[in-house]
């Protein structure tokens, strides 16, 4: 994501980033507001009340296509608004190691709270845990008993966690729950999966263990089948028996998570369901940290997860115990069918920056993560990798040299270190520059340069046609974060996506030179929401997507696909229009796919002409429209109303049986439309026989 840098001059035109919102000033916001508008209602303003004709002609013959990048579209995941903590990372608990109040005690516990009074439990924070690097661990002492003069209240008394606003716990799932704890006594530890206030029971059982069974660090494992449904449930650990007890490291996640590798399922899926090429992880600012002490440090997020030390984002501002980790990352990818895309902090972050001349530390860390991801299982840093259950190497082929940092002082001196120590080891691996190189050659070698855009709705549509005189010489372009930012986007506007959809087209008509292409932030968990919009929304139970993210399923097909040479005729710059011919493997037919976005205010008449197949070969059939509209360019989904804007096919041909003749149909305002044209053989006559033989093509 985006820091300042030459903030007035981005702000002026239309440039919004991440961090640079952090600093603009009423005036700029209010002359990027009128700006902004006006190229809004200059575009929408466009012929309105007049008939609008225009034509499309398609070669679909093989001099006029090329073959597009297998890796064109993906997606780029980002550490953001709770996407892997409490989201994509299945980890019921939140604070976890009791960690997150930093190394010192005594610290807060937060959002773990104490299930009864001060006459009752104390809880404390100690340096106490068996963990060398989280030693934080959570002293409770029970001051009350079964019997006697101070007896416990009904259900006894201890700590709850309620999540990440809320544990979604569903009747007949069963979920694992692990804890390690000590005591100098006898335990009878109550572990329930609760309602939100504690006063239903979902599912519970119990740790019963002698004081010689839990006289040092035990790790106690559970599995819990819910009778019930809630999701805002907490996860309580009581007890009605006086002493001391003390807990570190309590988890709990679903059985069910995806192929059983501790992912929530239903945003995986909806990943799937955009076939991504790749996924750019972990960030963006994620990366860097606004300090390199906070920075993501890979080391530090694999192996046991209980031995992982977790850190404070200070970015984006939470805790992350980081379940989610450099492995989990890679096994995400695998999962996709996606091709990793590494970043890694090159020794610089938002605040401070180590000099070239110490950096060498900084690239071994590189050095040892490719290894890890790619290295023989009895390497040094492979065997880690094979350890945690994984003995294959990962495909790890691209990695990216830091996140927007080009014009930073150090920024150059430590990518060449970088670079020729990577090339040296890996010398197949792709090498990412932060610079961007769309508008001048770079001063530094690389296979990639990498280039953001946030603005508005009308910069970005125009910047349909970014690259068209981009230089072909040198570097491929890696645009890994995109999207309609400010008023326009609102959280998630139709608007939006169609300017998104524009600038895809354009993209994909450039793909000689734009190689990979991502949207971001993929996710955010609607109840810490740090930036809009985002492509997928969710909360602990439920899951939408954005408009944003619906544009990107027209593209599912794209990566790997033939483009088509095509010609737009209109007197109009609202219309932009691709054509791809693209196989569906599973049903072994091809197809002719035409994109358009009308992004004017008026309707138009379209007569798509394809030529250069003859017609005693092949022909096209069975055309399937699909619209992505709605009545009002603002309108927005919700968990409430989560299609209210979303592709709907809206007409089936039977057959175009001449397929030399205009096929007419209408484009609506402000809408974007795919039409899938068949292509099958004609009937031909079988030498012998009386019959006809057809098949796809």
């Amino acid at each position: 994501m985006k820091f300042p840098h030459l903030y007035y001059a981005k702000f002026l035109c239309g440039e919004v980033t991440m961090s640079s919102c952090k600093a603009a000033s009423s005036f700029s916001s209010f002359l990027c507001f009128f700006l902004g508008a006006c190229c809004v209602y200059q575009c929408f303003a466009l012929e309105v009340g007049a008939n609008v004709t225009a034509r499309l002609i398609v070669d679909a013959s093989q001099g006029a296509s090329r073959p597009m990048p297998e890796t064109l579209f993906g997606i780029f995941f980002e550490e953001i608004n709770h996407a892997g903590a409490g989201g994509l990372w299945d980890e019921l608990v939140s604070n976890r190691g009791f960690e997150a109040g930093g190394p010192n005690t005594p610290s807060n516990i937060d959002p773990w709270s104490i299930i009864g009074d001060e006459s009752s439990v104390t809880v404390s924070t100690e340096r106490s845990s068996c963990f060398e690097r989280n030693k934080v661990a959570l002293r409770m002492e029970v001051l009350c008993d079964s019997r006697g003069a101070n007896i416990c209240p009904s259900g006894g008394v201890g700590v709850y966690n309620p999540g990440f606003w809320g544990m979604n716990i569903e009747q007949g799932k069963k979920y694992k729950v692990v804890l390690y704890v000590r005591s100098p006594g006898a335990i009878d530890l109550s572990v329930s999966l609760t309602s939100s206030n504690g006063s239903r029971t979902l599912a519970s059982s119990n740790v019963i263990a002698s004081s010689s069974d839990v006289s040092n660090w035990t790790k106690k494992e559970l599995l819990l089948e819910a009778k019930g449904t809630d999701p805002h449930s907490r996860l309580q650990l009581t007890t009605a028996r006086k002493g001391v007890i003390w807990l570190d490291q309590v988890s709990a996640m679903p059985l069910d998570t995806y192929k059983g590798h501790g992912f929530r399922s239903d945003l995986v899926e909806m990943l799937l369901d955009i076939k991504p090429r790749f996924i750019r992880f972990p960030g963006g600012c994620f990366v860097e940290g606004e300090w390199l002490r906070n920075a993501f440090r890979w080391k530090e997020s694999i192996g046991p997860w209980e031995e992982r030390p977790g850190h404070f984002g200070d970015v984006w501002n939470y805790w992350t115990d980081d379940g989610l980790g450099y492995f989990e990352f890679l096994q995400l990818a695998e999962d996709l069918g996606a091709l990793p895309i590494w970043v890694f902090n090159n020794g610089i972050s938002h605040n401070d920056q180590v000099d070239t001349s110490t950096v060498l530390p900084f690239v071994q860390e590189a050095l040892d993560s490719i290894e890890f991801a790619r290295g023989d299982p009895d390497s040094r840093w492979g065997s880690v990798r094979a350890a945690m259950g994984h003995p294959e190497p990962f495909d790890l082929r691209f990695v990216a040299l830091g996140n927007e940092d080009c014009w930073k002082k150090n920024y150059r001196g430590n990518y060449l270190r970088f670079y020729y120590a990577i090339k040296r080891a890996f010398p197949d691996i792709k090498i990412i520059s932060n610079c961007d190189g769309s508008s001048r050659q770079l001063d530094h070698p690389t296979d990639y340069y990498d280039f953001h855009v946030y603005t508005s709705s009308s910069n970005l549509f125009s910047m349909s046609h970014k690259f068209d005189h981009a230089s072909r010489n040198g570097p491929k372009a890696f645009v890994s974060e995109y999207a309609v930012t400010g008023k326009d986007a609102g959280t998630g506007s139709l608007l939006a996506a169609l300017a998104e959809a524009g600038f895809l087209i354009g993209l994909e008509k450039n793909s000689d030179l734009v190689e990979m292409t991502s949207y971001a932030p993929l996710f955010v968990n609607v109840n810490d929401r740090r930036w809009n919009p985002d492509a997928i929304v969710f909360d602990s139970y439920r899951q939408y997507g954005t408009p944003s993210y619906w544009v990107q399923q027209f593209f599912a097909e794209s990566s790997g696909a033939t483009l088509l040479n095509s010609t737009l005729q209109i007197d109009s710059t609202s219309l932009i229009a691709s054509a791809i011919s693209w196989q569906d493997e599973k049903a072994d037919k091809k197809y002719i796919r035409i994109k358009i976005v009308n992004f004017g205010s008026n309707a138009v008449t379209l007569r798509i002409y394809v030529d250069g197949m003859d017609p005693n070969v092949a022909r096209l059939s069975g055309l399937t429209e699909t619209v992505l509209r709605s009545d009002n360019v603002m309108d927005e989904n919700s968990f409430e109303n989560p299609e209210k804007v979303v592709p709907r096919l809206t007409n089936r041909n039977a057959g175009l049986e001449n397929a030399g003749e205009d096929i007419e149909v209408e484009l609506s305002p402000h809408s974007f439309t795919s039409f899938d044209l068949l292509k099958e053989y004609a009937n031909i006559r079988i030498a012998g026989f009386d019959s006809f033989s057809k098949s796809s093509t």
